[in-house]
């Protein structure tokens, strides 16, 4: 354990937490999508500014001089959904496989803030920085992997419920996906890389789904 940082009934403490937030105190926060976002958003920067107290920038994955690296990985590592999402968009096949329902009114501010700042921010502060750091000085590489795939995954068990999708199968996914962007930090040396990803993957899928529901809107006969 690094000298200074939370042992290993810390780390696990710490990821508990992060689980308790996405999936019981968060959902019952009795206020706007906005609040929500800001309150989330809110927390992954208090929870880094206080993890800063015992780790250092490098090991928090935000170190100013690994900035350059950070971008030019994450990019590289978001050409290819991108122009996925580019040539799925066009296609109106492709396209209605993202059917939903109708466009969410507040669409252009999803993808400008709530996707942004609640989701990409918050969520790689709070694993990618912080619960990395941790676990990384507590635990055994592949050990601290595993931690933070499962804890990751779990922490997309109330989202899942909610949008009613198959809990297990959004778990197991959303695991691997930690797996993936903790290869990406590591490679971009810090959590930059890993954000520019997971933004990508969101956006690109939140205009897919717009798109479609559009599609749904044009093809509906006209009520009367």
């Amino acid at each position: 354990m690094r000298p200074g940082g939370l042992n290993r009934i810390g780390s696990i403490a710490l990821a508990a937490a992060l689980v308790g937030w996405s999936n019981v105190v968060l959902p019952r926060l009795e206020s706007s999508s906005r609040c929500r976002t800001l309150v989330n958003g809110a927390v992954g920067v208090g929870l880094t500014a206080m993890a800063a107290r015992r780790y250092r920038p490098g090991e928090l994955g935000l170190a100013p001089r690994d900035l350059p690296r950070g971008v030019r990985v994450g990019a590289v590592a978001s050409a290819l959904p991108a122009a996925g999402f580019l040539i799925a968009a066009g296609i109106p096949a492709v396209r209605s496989r993202f059917r939903s329902s109708r466009p969410r009114e507040d669409f252009f501010e999803w993808v400008v803030v709530h996707i942004p700042i609640g989701t990409v921010l918050a969520e790689e502060l709070m694993f990618r920085s912080v619960l990395s750091a941790v676990l990384r000085s507590a635990w055994p590489e592949k050990q601290a992997l595993a931690i933070h795939a499962v804890t990751f995954g779990l922490w997309h068990v109330h989202p899942a419920r909610a949008a009613g999708d198959n809990i297990l199968g959004t778990v197991a996914f959303t695991g691997a996906v930690a797996a993936l962007f903790e290869a990406l930090r590591a490679r971009g040396n810090g959590v930059i890389a890993p954000a520019l990803l997971h933004l990508t993957v969101n956006v690109g899928g939140a205009v897919l789904t717009r798109a479609a529901a559009v599609d749904w809107i044009y093809a509906s006969p006209p009520t009367r």
